[in-house]
């Protein structure tokens, strides 16, 4: 029986969860959808410049699991700016950031400093 998943720590649910082709010219393909914890692995690594390292310890997984839910989130990206797919962000296993982790930079940790 394979291990449970272990809960990844994000800081924000995403603002817009939905993203797509405005003009109907491509065909009707199902929409990629994004977990809530590869949106925070993208949102850490290409818009925060953190190392993996650090958002793994944001994130309170080992550096290998930020690693491959990066790799994943990018392979989705790619996908829906190739070929003009849907990409919806949803689901996942993921806590939301109560502000007790040491490591976190978000807006909610950063407050109470």
């Amino acid at each position: 029986m394979p291990r449970p998943c272990k809960r990844r720590r994000i800081c924000a649910l995403p603002g817009c969860r939905r993203f797509g082709v405005l003009d109907g010219s491509l065909k009707k393909q199902p929409p990629v959808i994004m977990t809530l914890d590869e949106f925070e692995t993208i949102r850490l690594i290409d818009l925060e410049g953190l190392s993996q390292q650090q958002s793994a310890e944001q994130m309170d997984v080992a550096r290998a699991t930020v690693q491959a839910i990066y790799a994943e989130a990018r392979k989705k990206l790619a996908i829906c700016l190739i070929q003009g797919r849907e990409l919806r962000i949803e689901g996942g296993e993921y806590l939301l950031c109560d502000g007790s982790n040491q490591n976190c930079r978000c807006c909610h940790c950063c407050k109470k400093q």
